[in-house]
């Protein structure tokens, strides 16, 4: 199968740091390759990819971010090459939805935001004008807003298992916190519980846009001391370490995110994730026996919940990353889609 694979282009693919999305298209893209598909992927000139790249940006254009100029020259190269492939797909947003449905090849776009509220309203508008293309959710529960789209899979991310190393025994010195700075997120959840238990907190988040320097410095900063370290936005190799080392990673998220990649990162690792029931959770946690899930993240400060989590075996909760989450998994999966549109989508 000749597969075309639209990137986000504002970070390199595979991310340096923060980048959920660019880290999974990585992931698919040598897979799909390994399991012997032509890929080419459109990402920055500055990726590193076992597929074909493609690029109008020799370095990924961070500084733009959100700037519509640049990604429409991305996805205008993109959308020119489409006769190249059997199918294509996006896993940018919804510009890159709209221009998916200019073109007569099958088309498949990969919801990887939420679709609460007008996101979800746009997505709905900009469908009706694409009416051919195909979405992929990557959790069911992302879906519960708009069960109306025109969904023809659901195929959750995954990790390269062999760069997250199990050597994990129970029972770690610290609390973690690991995703980027905004209030969705909870940062000053995961302080409250640690000043409140008097456990220590390390905080490893992305903290680069003006809102998440202004929740930072208002909600995060004014508490760092001697048990509470904030040590910035991390790369993969002292992810791992903060991983590796932590009694658990405290996930209290106050939105319904799509999926959750840092907490089968955290599993991976065979570290404890005790999480919110928001989002995805619990479709990627098994409470009591692969997470601690709670329906209010106060319930983290209690001492039986951190004695639950103590009490999870951490080689039950890799073993489950290694059957649900694997690149295999996701790839078939993503094959199974691809099938799923060339099918569902008319002959031009």
């Amino acid at each position: 199968m000749k597969v075309g694979l639209i990137c986000p282009v504002w970070f390199p693919v595979p991310p340096e740091a923060y980048g959920g999305i660019e880290r999974v298209v990585a992931l698919l893209a040598d897979g799909l390759v390994d399991a012997g598909h032509e890929v080419t992927m459109f990402a920055s000139g500055d990726s590193q990819t076992r597929a074909r790249l493609e690029s109008v940006f020799d370095t990924a254009p961070s500084e733009w971010i959100g700037h519509t100029f640049w990604e429409m020259q991305h996805l205008v190269n993109a959308i020119r090459r489409a006769d190249e492939f059997d199918i294509l797909n996006d896993h940018t947003g919804l510009l890159g939805l709209a221009f998916g449905g200019l073109q007569n090849v099958p088309f498949c776009h990969t919801v990887h935001g939420p679709l609460e509220g007008r996101p979800g309203r746009l997505y709905e508008e900009v469908v009706s004008l694409a009416p051919e293309v195909k979405l992929i959710s990557i959790s069911m529960n992302q879906r519960k807003p708009k069960l109306g789209l025109p969904w023809i899979a659901n195929c959750p991310n995954a990790l390269d298992l062999s760069v997250y190393p199990f050597r994990r025994k129970s029972g770690g010195d610290y609390l973690l916190f690991l995703g980027r700075m905004s209030p969705d997120k909870g940062a000053h959840r995961a302080l409250a519980v640690a000043l409140e238990t008097g456990l220590p907190l390390k905080i490893a988040a992305k903290c680069r846009e003006p809102l998440e320097i202004r929740y930072f410095d208002e909600f995060v900063r004014p508490h760092l001391g001697e048990s509470i370290e904030y040590v910035g936005e991390v790369g993969h190799a002292d992810k791992v370490e903060l991983l590796l080392g932590a009694r658990a990673l405290l996930h209290p998220i106050d939105w319904e995110e799509p999926f959750g990649l840092v907490a089968i990162e955290a599993m991976a690792c065979g570290t404890p994730v005790i999480a919110t029931r928001r989002g995805a959770v619990p479709e990627i946690l098994d409470h009591g026996r692969t997470g601690i899930i709670v329906d209010n993240y106060r319930k983290m400060e209690d001492p039986a919940v951190l004695e639950q989590a103590d009490s999870l075996d951490p080689a039950e909760i890799r073993r489950e990353v290694e059957e649900r989450f694997s690149p295999e998994h996701m790839v078939a999966d993503y094959v199974a889609a691809y099938e799923a549109t060339i099918a569902a989508t008319p002959a031009a």
